[in-house]
């Protein structure tokens, strides 16, 4: 080492920050005032695809999430407000800068004693059950917990009957008739005629369709949206159908939206209480506020002072109708 002394400079100097001495970073946000309004059609790790609603002929636009917007849960249906490149070309990505609030919630859970909820859907108007009469066995309990999930979550139900042409339907129908929600049937029997009865009943509307695998949602959807392309499969030796749906995606209809929707084997109701049934029927929202607090609304020998059997002693309620609203109660406690 040379015994000559080091000569210093400027650039020798190394100078660290404090603190606060740095430009604290300002917490306003643009307002995105010239946002455009869209509908959340499908959702990929970490990606939106949106539907403009200024022009439905444009190509679906790629979208993120907003860093503003943190962990906010954007799902199928959602309606949201974009920004960026909305050309919808590849390569492009917008950004999700508003989450509007949601009018109805289709959830379920894994099981009755899962805390999580899962959105399936958001928005949607309506929920048609889809549930075949043969191939496979049709299962009543799946379709009275799709019922609670849809009154619950603000959605009309429809009852989709599919395959008719391997069995009666009337017998299954039957079961809702005191219900008074729409039922549909469908089978090879009767093609055009369920087609545009399901049509219909679709019109206008945003609709989910939930049911089993191998029920032939997919099928319907490609019935109905010949584009859409969806897969289906055919049902195994034991009766369960494969998985022929990964996701939820939502496809137009020529006045419209549907969204198909993964094929489930269980349909958990953690997140619903039996008042939150009761309360979507407009005649029994009243009458249960007289009922005990906790009161299942199930009748003796469970709840022997609920106040829906006073209802129907006045002939205010059909016992019919209760009757078939109790059986679908039974889901959340069975």
């Amino acid at each position: 080492m040379s015994g000559k002394a080091r000569e210093y400079d400027e650039t020798d100097v190394r100078v660290r920050p404090g603190r606060r001495g740095s430009r604290p970073r300002s917490k306003r946000r643009p307002d995105h005032a010239d946002a455009s309004p869209a509908m959340v059609t499908a959702v990929d790790r970490g990606r939106w695809t949106c539907a403009p609603d200024a022009d439905p002929s444009r190509p679906p636009v790629t979208a993120m999430r907003a860093r503003e917007l943190g962990r906010t849960p954007i799902v199928v249906g959602d309606r949201v407000d974009v920004v960026g490149d909305l050309s919808g070309e590849t390569d492009t990505l917008a950004r999700i800068v508003r989450v509007h609030d949601r009018r109805t919630l289709l959830r379920r859970t894994a099981d009755d004693t899962d805390a999580f909820e899962r959105v399936i859907v958001a928005n949607a108007d309506r929920l048609i059950i889809v549930t075949a009469v043969a191939d496979p066995v049709p299962r009543s309990g799946f379709v009275d917990r799709c019922l609670v999930a849809a009154y619950a979550g603000g959605l009309t139900p429809v009852l989709c009957l599919t395959k008719s042409d391997l069995t009666d339907p009337a017998p299954f129908a039957a079961q809702y008739a005191d219900l008074d929600f729409p039922v549909v049937v469908t089978g090879r029997d009767r093609v055009e005629e369920g087609l545009a009865a399901l049509g219909a009943e679709m019109s206008g509307r945003v609709c989910a369709l939930v049911g089993h695998s191998g029920v032939g949602k997919s099928t319907l959807v490609n019935a109905l949206v010949p584009e859409a392309d969806q897969s289906t499969g055919r049902v195994s030796g034991v009766g369960k159908g494969r998985h022929t749906t990964t996701g939820a995606i939502a496809l137009p209809l020529a006045d419209g939206w549907v969204v198909d929707t993964p094929g489930v084997r269980s349909f958990g109701l953690a997140h619903v209480s039996a008042d939150d049934v009761v309360a979507a029927f407009g005649d029994l929202a009243a009458a249960i506020e007289d009922c005990p607090r906790g009161c299942g609304h199930l009748g003796p020998p469970a709840d022997p002072e609920c106040a829906l059997d006073d209802l129907v002693s006045a002939g205010g309620l059909a016992p019919g109708r209760l009757g078939a609203l109790r059986r679908i109660l039974v889901a959340l406690s069975a």
